[in-house]
């Protein structure tokens, strides 16, 4: 893992991951978010999604997983998050969540990075921006 001098405005980092139907149900059981939108076909078929889609929320979770093993890596203390939904996210798509470093503040270390969340397709499903303390 990078310790701060190491890590460079510009740098990148990612983690991808398959949704499966299992990693819904229990992010819903984790959190207590069953929307039916997520857990339940009959009703999200009626929708605008026309079938289920996963949790915003988890999509956007990944970019924890990069923060915190890849970069910065271990010892990051999460500050902020912004974060937008550009699209849906179906189960069995394949996402990768990314972050670029954008600036860095040295006195106190804290690290601004691009954060994004693209599907199989190479579409945004999340867009946005953290910043946080190495």
């Amino acid at each position: 893992m990078p310790n701060y001098e190491e890590i460079h405005i510009g740098d990148k980092a990612s983690f991808t991951k398959t949704i499966s139907e299992s990693d819904v149900y229990q992010f819903a059981g984790i959190t207590g978010d069953f929307n039916p939108v997520h857990v339940n076909s009959e009703y999200a078929n009626q929708t605008i999604f026309k079938e289920r889609v996963v949790h915003g929320i988890l999509t956007a979770g990944f970019i924890s997983a990069v923060l915190g093993t890849k970069l910065p890596g271990t010892d990051t203390i999460y500050l902020s998050q912004k974060v937008d939904f550009k699209a849906p996210v179906k189960i069995g798509d394949t996402v990768t969540a990314e972050v670029e470093v954008l600036e860095k503040k040295d006195r106190k270390k804290i690290i601004r990075l691009r954060t994004i969340v693209k599907n199989q397709l190479d579409e945004i499903v999340v867009d946005g921006e953290a910043v946080v303390m190495k």
